[in-house]
């Protein structure tokens, strides 16, 4: 999350320009911030008060069932073991996130589209240790979040490139594949990326 230096003001864009909610956000080479460095970020929501992501490929040292034993969650399976909790941004670090598809109906849960849902509710990893949870999901620890007219700001100044997001790079590769598959879906190639500005 880019912070501007002490007295600067952001003239924020009118937001029926651009909303990126369901976007990819593709950080470009020269991003400095070392937490959204070689990043790719899902847009899960973004209007006229600002934004919120959740970093996507950058999984932890933490796996699922250690984060449902530290939830106090009994994990009916042993599978959990190989589920890699991500760093979903620098905001609340100690709050898990879920984003998942189908949307479901959870107790607190932010649409992402029509069916992909960011659910920040305890019940949703109760059904996942039951083996319960939806079938497609990505857990992680923190989010990205933006002020109004800020990402707009830093797109400005070709600190990202965006793409429509895609469920199957979302949930159907290893996160070390995602960031790849993305800049392949916008057509671009990582190497030339100085170059490029704005946005597919």
């Amino acid at each position: 999350m880019w912070l501007p230096p002490p007295g600067f003001t952001i003239a924020a864009q009118p937001m029926n320009s651009v909303d990126l909610t369901q976007h990819f956000l593709i950080a470009m080479p020269a991003m400095a911030d070392p937490h959204f460095a070689k990043t790719l970020t899902l847009v899960c929501e973004h209007n006229e008060n600002g934004a919120l992501g959740i970093i996507i490929n950058r999984p932890t040292d933490l796996n699922l069932h250690g984060l449902l034993e530290q939830l106090k969650i009994t994990p009916q399976t042993d599978t959990f073991h190989s589920v890699p909790v991500h760093f979903g941004g620098p905001v609340q670090v100690d709050r898990g996130f879920v984003l998942h598809q189908p949307l479901g109906a959870w107790q607190s849960t932010l649409a992402v589209g029509s069916d992909i849902g960011l659910t920040t509710s305890k019940d949703i990893l109760e059904a996942v240790a039951r083996g319960e949870g939806p079938p497609d999901m990505l857990v992680t620890l923190g989010y990205a979040g933006w002020a109004p007219g800020q990402l707009e700001y830093e797109l400005a100044q070709n600190a990202w490139l965006t793409v429509p997001a895609r469920s199957d790079i979302l949930f159907g590769m290893p996160a070390e594949e995602r960031f790849a598959a993305a800049m392949q879906a916008l057509g671009v190639d990582y190497a030339n990326l100085s170059d490029v500005a704005g946005h597919a």
